[in-house]
Parts: C-alpha cells; structure tokens; sequence
C-alpha cells in the first residue's frame, strides 16, 4: 500500500484529477491518497495558497501528484509550484516529449527527454528595482557548481539506465561565459565518467533551430532552469501541444508529479478538458514507486485511445469528441 499527497489543484485541476484517479483505481494497484488543498482553495480557507500542514502531509509522504494551480497575479501570493520545489529542492524537472499517433502534429516518432536544472539561475527570484521610481530592474541568475553537477548526473544515470544514447547539453557559454560557461563545464566534466554515452553540447538558440528542424537527432536534453522551461514547451507543440505533456518535479526525498498545463479556469467545470497530460504523469508516478507494469499498461491505454481517435476530447478530434468522462471510460477499456 501506498500513501500520497493529493492535490486536486484549481480550474479543470479536479476534474482531470478524478479522472487519473479512475485510471489508477483501475490497474488495481492500492494506495491511499492524502487529500490536501492548495492553491485558490487553500487561499479562500486558510488565507496561504500552501498551509503548513500541506508541507507536512509531503514531507510524511514523500510522494505528490498535484492537479494545475492558479497562481494570482499582481498579489502578493507566491507561486505554490515554485514553493514546493525549494521547500523539498526538487532540483530535477523531468518532462518527456512522446508523439502519439492520431494527433496532427509537424513531427512523429519524437521522443525526448527534457532534464531542467528546477532550483536556481533566473528562476531562484532574486531580482529588484534598483531606484525609488522603479524605472529599471535587475535580476540575478545563480548558476552553482553543486546544482550544475547533480543534473547533470541525474541526466546521464537516467541515460544510462533507460538505454538512451546520446544526451545534449544546452547552453549559451558563448556570451553567458561564467553562468552558463560553468553548466557546460560541469556538464562535460560528469559525461567523462559516462564513455558508453554520446555527448554534445548546442548553444540555446542553435538547439532551437534545429529542434524544430529535426527533432529525432536529440535524445536526453539537460539544460539550466530558463531554458528549460521554454524548450519543454517548444517540444510539447512539436507533438500535439501541452495537454499531451506530463512532468515531474524530482529530488532527493521528495517527488511531485503533474500536468505541465495550466488550470484553464475557462473551461472549468464544463466537462470537456483532455485529463491525458495529468493521467500520463500519473503513469511516471506509477513508475517512479516501483509499478511498472501498470504505468506502462496505462501509458499505452491512452496511446490507443488517442490513435483510435473516437473517444477523445475536442481538443485532439474537433470533429468526433468526447467529453473528459467519456475520454477516460475508453481509456480504462483499453487498459
């Protein structure tokens, strides 16, 4: 038995969580679930979109999967994503980028694996005005040996152990000499010790260029936060878009699983939203604690049911839908 964090999440968050939660409840393994509010929920109840005894639920579990959340903007409210990864340094974002046939997309056959340094550089919120009448700002990106070489191992043991070939290292050492000069560095220092794995490096713009032209001649990717964030994304639109796209928040102790999409609060509660992205990292999670075989019974569930393309949402087949309930009936049936 196993016990998780839940988090529904805000927007469609508890709609695509019930339906994950149906998909799981199906391969039979057994875990109990924590339900714990955060978010938008959390704010309106205990006015702190993370409450301490969420952080306490996740550091007595070690385990989340976590729906979309809100993060206000212009208020005071910090980001709930942000906030769990320095609490527990989930130094890892994992993001894998799988096509899936029977969605339109410019590539097939892509399949990638995104590895984004989560806990510093641009992203670690160090930035100011620097005058009184805030006509200029600075932000000041960290780049750290420690947190260089730890993801860099990470990458190339995932590698290793999942049989891929080849990872790239993605930089801009050529103008940013110190920050990103020190990744590269990093990064060529730990392929060393990995001489059954190919290794190159590409500068961020390059990388971008030539992903979009060819894909497939990339494998693992790692990379610093920024870039990170924004080439996951470029590879979720390269098979189909975000709703196709699961991740994973990974550190020492700790491991948090979600939908990389937004909450959507437009379409919430109108019984019409893709739970597949959320459904997949549930899949990664199912993995992570040893369940292998329901994660891949599930993995390939929603691949047929998207390639036999009837009982999908609008999103994937405008013309013959479902709704989010009747997407997951056909999955479960695959199962």
């Amino acid at each position: 038995m196993h016990t998780i964090t839940l988090i529904p999440g805000d927007g469609i968050g508890p709609e695509i969580m019930s339906a994950a939660l149906e998909v799981i409840k199906a391969t039979g393994v057994k875990i109990e679930w924590e339900y714990q509010e955060a978010g938008l929920a959390a704010i309106e109840k205990y006015k702190d979109p993370l409450p301490k005894h969420v952080l306490e639920s996740i550091q007595r579990n070690k385990l989340v999967l976590k729906g979309p959340l809100t993060t206000p903007v212009g208020t005071g409210f910090r980001s709930v994503n942000v906030a769990i990864r320095k609490e527990f340094d989930l130094y890892v974002n994992l993001r894998p980028v799988k096509s899936f046939q029977g969605i339109p997309s410019i590539w097939h056959d892509v399949d990638l694996i995104i590895f984004r340094e989560n806990t510093e550089e641009f992203y670690s919120g160090i930035e100011h005005y620097i005058d009184a009448s805030k006509s200029a700002a600075e932000a000041i990106g960290i780049v750290t040996r420690y947190s260089s070489e730890r993801i860099s191992r990470y990458a190339f043991e995932y590698a290793r152990t999942h049989k891929r070939k080849k990872v790239t290292i993605v930089h801009k050492a050529n103008i940013l000499k110190y920050t990103s000069g020190l990744f590269l560095e990093v990064g060529q220092q730990i392929s060393r010790d990995y001489p059954d794995i190919e290794t190159n490096d590409k500068i961020i713009d390059n990388f971008s260029m030539q992903l979009v032209m060819n894909p497939h001649q990339f494998d693992v990717v790692v990379t610093t936060n920024m870039f990170g964030d924004i080439i996951s994304d470029l590879c979720a639109g390269l098979v189909g878009g975000l709703g196709l796209a699961p991740g994973a928040n990974i550190g020492k102790d700790v491991a948090m699983f979600e939908a990389v999409h937004g909450s959507a609060p437009d379409i919430a509660g109108k019984k019409i939203a893709n739970p597949s992205a959320l459904i997949l990292a549930a899949a990664m999670m199912m993995r992570h604690i040893g369940e292998f075989e329901s994660a891949n019974k599930i993995e390939k569930a929603v691949a047929k049911t998207i390639a036999e393309g009837k009982s999908v949402t609008k999103d994937i087949n405008h013309a013959n839908f479902v709704d989010t309930q009747g997407m997951v009936d056909a999955i479960i049936s695959n199962l």
